[in-house]
């Protein structure tokens, strides 16, 4: 409440981008401060056995995790590990140091309760993050975001191999400090990161190159929920030889703005994805669509989309996650909404009678 009375409406009267930037400077400060973090964790973990989860082999305290995008350098991950989550996401990181699209690539949309996201994948680059991480020491399992650098408009088109060495030397630079990897195959907001994986045979090639040099953490894939079903189908069929592909997760849109209530002549001319409350119902639709056609004995979702309460976060389980991640909702509920949706879950659970999170997953998309 302190966060929303208090704290929101001034963030709120500056820059999107400028707060947000604030907010992992001032994360970076607390990491170097444990005592303040030790206080913060015990004010927002929610320790409960019902809400342990394990995936891909690693072991998670409850299922909510930071979506990629918040920390995209990894600057402030004890900070963020202290708030309660039970994963986090950082990145997308690149192998080279990428400033991202030009400013303003950012936007509040209040109204919906959603943000409009132009960052194009702006990052310390491989290397810087790695040695950065070797510095922070966390027990919550930390994902790493991979993807091919963006070099801006001035640099001619990159060739395929050049595309692929990038992830592969990001890869190797960084597996040292992740539990896993998402390889990011549908960034919608660099021409290179929106399409290449379009072409059939692009992936297979980067999971032979990554095999080749024996990555050893579980990959996970991040699909445009803008591929449809026979798209879907060609990944499947794709990764079916690669064991060490662990499961997915749907990217936001370059496409989609419907729904939204703020007048179309405020966000018309903004580049960019829209993030939050107006892709929840969509974002649940194609979790479920993916958990039928997948192979549930090998592989796990992670959800993201809209997820805001514990509700929210329940649908996602019940639609076939594993895992749920957020990140706009930090922006407009504070930090508390992470204690305060693990204790909305277990409350969830208890209401329908079951034991453990895991055995709600798939409840509502199993036809069966």
């Amino acid at each position: 409440m302190i966060y929303q009375r208090l704290l929101r409406p001034l963030l709120f009267r500056f820059d999107p981008e400028w707060a947000h930037d604030q907010a992992i400077a001032w994360g970076a400060v607390a990491t170097r401060i444990p005592g303040l973090l030790r206080c913060a964790s015990r004010m927002h973990r929610v320790e409960d056995s019902r809400l342990n989860i394990q995936v891909a082999g690693i072991s998670f305290e409850n299922p909510l995790g930071l979506a990629a995008g918040y920390d995209k350098s990894g600057r402030a991950v004890a900070a963020m590990a202290s708030l309660g989550f039970g994963h986090l996401e950082i990145g997308s990181v690149s192998a080279m140091p990428s400033a991202g699209n030009a400013k303003p690539r950012l936007w509040r949309l209040p109204i919906d309760h959603a943000i409009c996201v132009h960052y194009g994948l702006p990052n310390d680059g491989a290397a810087a993050v790695a040695k950065r991480l070797q510095g922070q020491s966390i027990s919550t399992p930390l994902g790493i975001n991979l993807v091919n650098t963006n070099h801006g408009e001035c640099l001619g088109a990159l060739s395929n191999d050049e595309i692929i060495q990038d992830y592969v030397t990001a890869a190797e630079t960084l597996q040292a400090c992740a539990s896993y990897f998402m390889l990011n195959l549908s960034c919608p907001n660099t021409s290179d990161g929106r399409a290449f994986f379009d072409t059939p045979g692009r992936l297979r090639e980067l999971l032979d190159r990554l095999a080749s040099i024996s990555i050893d953490v579980p990959l996970f894939l991040k699909l445009s929920p803008d591929w449809d079903d026979a798209a879907i189908d060609r990944i499947l069929q794709t990764v079916d030889g690669f064991d060490s592909v662990a499961g997915f997760m749907f990217n936001l849109s370059s496409r989609r703005r419907s729904g939204l209530a703020t007048p179309r002549e405020i966000w018309n001319d903004w580049p960019g994805a829209i993030s939050g409350k107006p892709t929840r119902e969509w974002m649940d639709g194609r979790i479920v669509s993916l958990y039928r056609k997948m192979d549930r004995r090998r592989y796990r979702i992670i959800a993201a989309g809209g997820v805001v309460t514990a509700e929210d976060a329940y649908r996602k389980l019940r639609a076939g996650a594993s895992l749920v991640q957020l990140l706009t909702a930090l922006v407009y509920e504070g930090p508390g909404v992470v204690r305060r949706i693990n204790r909305g879950l277990l409350k969830l659970m208890e209401r329908d009678g079951v034991s453990h999170v895991a055995d709600i997953v798939g409840t509502d998309a199993d036809p069966s």
